[in-house]
């Protein structure tokens, strides 16, 4: 069940943050006002306080323009404090949708090192309102307000610095232009450098075993040489025009130094005109500068957004169904087909069963029939093309994803563990987990006895993939967690791949441990071992059920020599 999502997530978060954007807003307009008391200090001076000689004057003035500068100062600091909780907020409010959008893009999309961009897209929106850029934004509406002063100064001053606003606004444009395309390249290539670099490390035992290692760094340098091109090109031009206009600002004040000398000379303005027409004339067009050497930041924000608000857009935050009892009486598999993600081949079709509590079903069948990808189906991990899925008599579907975890127990054929203790792996990080729990579902496994052995025993740490363990270690603690809070069905996808003997058998009184508390374990093998504690066994080939039933009949029908289908006696290629 889905709820219509927003038209943007991320525009709803900043709509959350109204009422600070119109404080900035109004912050802003006093910071704007302010700024024109070093204009008009100058101008008093040099048309008052001079000709006078009056240093009363001075010091009076000296003392207000002192004040309102820290004013000023003070308004644009709580400006810039604002723009940078709001970034905060909105990595709050949007860091768990996101996340949870990382964990979908990997089922529906798996593509290694791309995953983590929409954290870096959230990282690259909430840096730049974090930045100057947002107050040079919040400036610019204030620009008539300097020209009409301007004006009002002299209608010559004015013109020189509306010419200089339209050339500088003209040079803005460019900067978009010329900036859009090296940015999206900047942005694509860098998605290809990390995907490169992880799948490097992931396989760095095969590159160095087989001498590969050089090569693909040669690949890894080719894509590493495009990315850093991209970025020089990104950075040439916004850099190049952020110089352009630079200079023609410093140009600019000069002109306008010039305009008011001529005015003086003719007689058309005072003295304190050339100073104050100056300044003014800087602080007009210092938010369009600003906002240029802000551009670059400002279109990766911006091309940001777009890629979160399209993945938001591709996986919408689902609704909480209604919560449903502990499963407790069937499982059952009825016309199920199905395709990896982005995959519009099917690679599993017609697969028709059901189990009672207490049953054990194996699942064999040839390298590549499709028996991993039908334990995804049956955990959930993949929706079926066609057929449904139930527990009790509900599709998956209908159990939100933390429910209807806590009601299978799952044991993949690539384990990991995840970086923290041994107990929490075990006890999936549940912050209500108690010891008695995680050693229950420790004994269950048959487990207890090894991680005791270990110097800090449950509080031993693991790293990414548990490094500190062997890889039979991982796989009986991932029982261990697959077991955890005595899970209604349970599936275990080569589960003995990396055991010994003694982790054999107790993987064995394991799945006998399940059945016998009337839970329903269905086990993936390749090994006959992994078949003892079942009485049901389930033939697939090419994607389809062959036989289904107890576990003799079949294994006596499909073990005939005539037959392809056969149980692998060793651990051969995963299925």
């Amino acid at each position: 069940m889905r709820t219509a999502n927003p038209a943007s997530e991320i525009a709803a978060a900043l709509g959350a943050c109204r009422a600070a954007f119109i404080w900035i807003g109004v912050f802003s307009g006093f910071i704007n006002v302010l700024a024109l008391s070093g204009s008009l200090f100058m101008m008093e001076v040099y048309d008052r306080v001079i000709p006078s000689g009056s240093i009363p004057t001075l010091v009076g003035l000296f003392t207000l323009v002192a004040i309102l500068y820290f004013f000023q100062g003070g308004l644009d600091l709580m400006r810039t404090r604002l723009l940078t909780r709001i970034g905060a907020n909105l990595d709050q409010s949007l860091s768990p949708r996101i996340f949870d959008a990382v964990i979908g893009l990997q089922l529906k999309a798996p593509r290694v090192g791309e995953t983590s961009q929409p954290l870096r897209d959230l990282d690259v929106i909430r840096s730049f309102l974090s930045s100057s850029g947002p107050g040079a934004f919040f400036d610019l509406p204030w620009l008539p307000f300097y020209l009409g002063i301007c004006f009002l100064f002299h209608s010559m001053l004015g013109l020189v610095v509306l010419c200089g606003a339209i050339f500088l606004i003209f040079l803005t444009l460019l900067t978009e232009i010329w900036s859009k395309l090296p940015t999206q390249e900047t942005a694509r290539h860098s998605v290809s450098r990390n995907r490169g670099i992880e799948m490097s490390r992931r396989n760095a035992e095969a590159l160095v075993a087989m001498g590969m290692a050089g090569r693909v760094r040669d690949r890894w340098q080719e894509i590493s040489r495009n990315h850093i091109e991209a970025q020089q090109s990104t950075s040439d031009t916004s850099g190049g025009f952020g110089g352009i206009s630079k200079v023609f600002r410093m140009l600019l004040q000069s002109g306008v130094l010039a305009v008011g000398a001529y005015l003086v000379i003719g007689h058309e303005a005072t003295s304190g005109v050339i100073i104050a027409g100056s300044i003014l004339s800087a602080r007009a067009l210092a938010p369009i500068d600003l906002a240029i050497s802000n551009w670059k930041g400002f279109t990766a924000a911006r091309q940001a957004k777009q890629r979160l608000d399209n993945l938001l857009l591709l996986l919408p935050k689902a609704s909480d169904p209604m919560p449903l009892p502990r499963p407790q009486f069937s499982f059952s598999v009825e016309n199920v087909a199905g395709a990896p993600p982005e995959v519009q081949r099917i690679v599993i079709q017609d697969v028709n069963f059901s189990l009672t509590p207490g049953s054990g079903l194996g699942i064999i069948g040839p390298s590549a029939s499709g028996k991993s990808s039908l334990a995804r189906l049956l955990v959930g991990v993949w929706t079926p093309q066609r057929g449904v899925v139930k527990l009790d008599a509900a599709p998956l579907g209908q159990w939100s994803n933390e429910a209807l975890g806590a009601h299978i127990g799952y044991l993949p054929q690539s384990v990991e563990l995840l970086e923290g203790t041994i107990a929490e792996n075990i006890s999936r990080f549940d912050p209500e987990a108690t010891p008695e729990r995680i050693i229950a579902a420790a004994r269950a496994a048959f487990v207890h006895d090894l991680i005791v052995g270990l110097p800090k025993g449950y509080d031993t740490l693991v790293g990414e993939q548990g490094e500190s363990l062997s890889s039979g270690q991982r796989q009986r603690v991932a029982l261990a967690r697959a077991l955890y809070g005595d899970p209604f069905l349970v599936v275990l996808d080569e589960p003995n791949s990396n055991l010994d003997a003694e982790g054999e058998e107790a993987l064995t009184r394991a799945m006998l441990g399940i059945r016998e508390r009337q839970g329903i374990v269905i086990v993936i093998a390749h090994r006959p071992s992994a078949l003892a504690a079942v009485d049901l066994v389930l033939a697939i080939s090419g994607g389809r059920q062959q036989a289904f039933g107890p576990k003799d009949e079949v294994l006596a029908r499909v073990l005939q020599p005539t037959t392809n289908l056969k149980v692998v006696s060793g651990a051969g290629p995963k299925g």
